[in-house]
This record gives C-alpha cells, sequence and structure tokens, in this order.
C-alpha cells in the first residue's frame, strides 16, 4: 500500500482548497455590496466584512483538520463559534501526489506555524482595484517560511464576462511554485515596485537611489511578488516598517521555490517562529534575479533609519 502523504503536503494541499474557497467568500462580500468597512488604526489600515469572513473560514478550516498547528491571522477576532458554511475541507489531489522533500518528511504538527492574511490590499479592495488583493496562507518550520499559497480572487477580471475568474499559485521550498508562467524581467532593465498607499519620503529616498528606469506603485505584498515572479518588476523595494509576518510568509515561500531571494533591507532573513514580533521593522527587499546588485545600492541613509 501506499503510505500516507507527509503531513506538510497534506498541509499545502487543504490550504489550497481552503484558499479557493476564501476567494468565492471575497467575491461574493464584494458582489453583495455592503464590505462592512471598519478602520483600524487609520484611513489606510481598514478592515472589511470580507477579512473577517475569510480569516475565519481559513483558521477555523485548517485548525479542525491539524489542531495542533499554530496559526496566526491578521486580524484580532472574537473565538465565537464559526458558522459550518465557512469551513472548507476539501484539499487538492495534485499537490498530495507530489513528493514531500526529505528534510520535511518528519514534520509534526506542533511544529508548524501558519501565518494568514485574509485579504492582502484591503484598502485596494475597498476601491476596487481588484487586481491588487491577494488571500495569503503562509506555512513555517524551523522559523522558515517553506510553503505557500496565494490566491488572486480576481485574477483575470478585466477579461471579460465568460473568462474565469481568480487563480491559486502554490509553492513548496525544494519542489517548486505552480499555477503561473515563471518569467524573467527584461534584462537590464530597473523596474521597482513598491508601495501604493504607504509612501514617504524615506520609501521615495530608496528608490531614486537605485536609478530606476520605471517604479510601479500597487497594493499588496502578495501582489508585489507575484508580479516579480510573472517578469513585470525586477526588484520590489518597500523602505519603511508597516509590512508584517502574514504578510511576507507565503509570498516568500514561492518566491525562494524559484530561486529569488526576500529579506530586509538590511538583508536579514525573515523569522517565522511562532514567538516572533508581528512587524517586519526593517522594511522589505526582494528580487527574482540580481538581489545582490538591488542589496549593494541601498544608501546607508536609509538602513540607518530603519532598525530590526
Amino acid at each position: 500500500s501506499m503510505a500516507s502523504p507527509a503531513l506538510l503536503m497534506r498541509v499545502v494541499a487543504s490550504a489550497y482548497s481552503v484558499a479557493e474557497k476564501a476567494a468565492t467568500i471575497v467575491r461574493n462580500v464584494m458582489a453583495a455590496g455592503d464590505l462592512g468597512i471598519v478602520e483600524k488604526t487609520g484611513a489606510s489600515d481598514l478592515q472589511t466584512k470580507a477579512d473577517r469572513l475569510v480569516q475565519m473560514s481559513i483558521c477555523a478550516s485548517l485548525a479542525r483538520k491539524f489542531p495542533k498547528v499554530t496559526i496566526i491571522g491578521e486580524e484580532e477576532l472574537p473565538t465565537d463559534e464559526v458558522a459550518e458554511e465557512l469551513i472548507e475541507d476539501g484539499h487538492c489531489e495534485e499537490i498530495l501526489k507530489k513528493t514531500c522533500p526529505a528534510q520535511y518528511t518528519g514534520i509534526k504538527e506542533e511544529e508548524l506555524v501558519i501565518w494568514v492574511d485574509p485579504l492582502d490590499g484591503t484598502k485596494e479592495y475597498t476601491e476596487g482595484l481588484l487586481d491588487h488583493v491577494t488571500v495569503l496562507i503562509g506555512i513555517a518550520y524551523g522559523g522558515k517560511a517553506i510553503a505557500g499559497v496565494i490566491n488572486q480572487p480576481y485574477y483575470n477580471y478585466e477579461a471579460g464576462a465568460d473568462a474565469v475568474l481568480g487563480r491559486t499559485i502554490w509553492g513548496v521550498l525544494g519542489i517548486g511554485a505552480f499555477g503561473f508562467q515563471l518569467t524573467e524581467a527584461p534584462a537590464g532593465k530597473h523596474i521597482i515596485i513598491t508601495t501604493r498607499s504607504h509612501s514617504s519620503t524615506l520609501v521615495n529616498d530608496c528608490i531614486s537611489a537605485l536609478n530606476p528606469h520605471s517604479v510601479i506603485r500597487v497594493g499588496g505584498a502578495g501582489n508585489k511578488i507575484i508580479q516579480l515572479i510573472e517578469g513585470k518588476a525586477s526588484a520590489y523595494v518597500f523602505a519603511s516598517p508597516g509590512c508584517k509576518k502574514w504578510d511576507t510568509c507565503a509570498p516568500e515561500a514561492i518566491l525562494h521555490a524559484v530561486g529569488g531571494k526576500i529579506t530586509d533591507i538590511h538583508g536579514n532573513s525573515f523569522q517565522y517562529n511562532k514567538e516572533v514580533k508581528h512587524m517586519n521593522s526593517a522594511g522589505v527587499l526582494a528580487t527574482l534575479r540580481n538581489y545582490d546588485y538591488y542589496a549593494s545600492r541601498i544608501p546607508n541613509t536609509v538602513k540607518q533609519s530603519l532598525v530590526p
């Protein structure tokens, strides 16, 4: 008889289906028209009904299947009974068929930490910039991001009424990443992708120092990493606090699975163990290729302003 799939592959396979359910919730809330917007710390830090329902759905669905895994979500929510229609019990068969990398076959539930951003790009969601929005489920072991799922609920939304809406990208270190076409940015072009709604003098000074050919300003960390792996941008640069562990965990796993690199502005890698502070206080620098080129050009003044 076949050995049952390793825990990691079962978690990723479930997270895939859970993310697809999340996307349906995101689209349904938007279609119903009442976003239920709440300001958390200010006008650019918002929470909607979709953030709340999706987090409940993801966390409850994964906790039911993997009760000893630590799950950390962005939103502070009451611990009420979660409605049964929010629970997703399915999994992606295709993921279960992949062989788990040897270094991860012995992982136990209590050794995994799952970082969840139920709706990355909430501000953009409320403004109708739907292609910026992602659902992020990142899986960490030993403090490292080792697997991730990114769902884009509105992928293809401008392609007409009969287009298939949404897609799910997933990856595991040592296996690769799937659900998109890996493409490198044009050689010799420095296309910087950065924040849309959290700009500052520091953010802009850092970008200027990199001498970019062009700068793309979009919402969502998940969205920015997708632009890197699809060759639309060559570096994601954010010289500011503001990004959190649930923003970077899933994208990091997918980027690393295809040979890219993400760190803070100082070049330190992110830690994802359950005790870690949630804020990535020293910013973000990420590339699919040529990381050293960008890292070597971050000004010292910028580094000194951002304390890890």
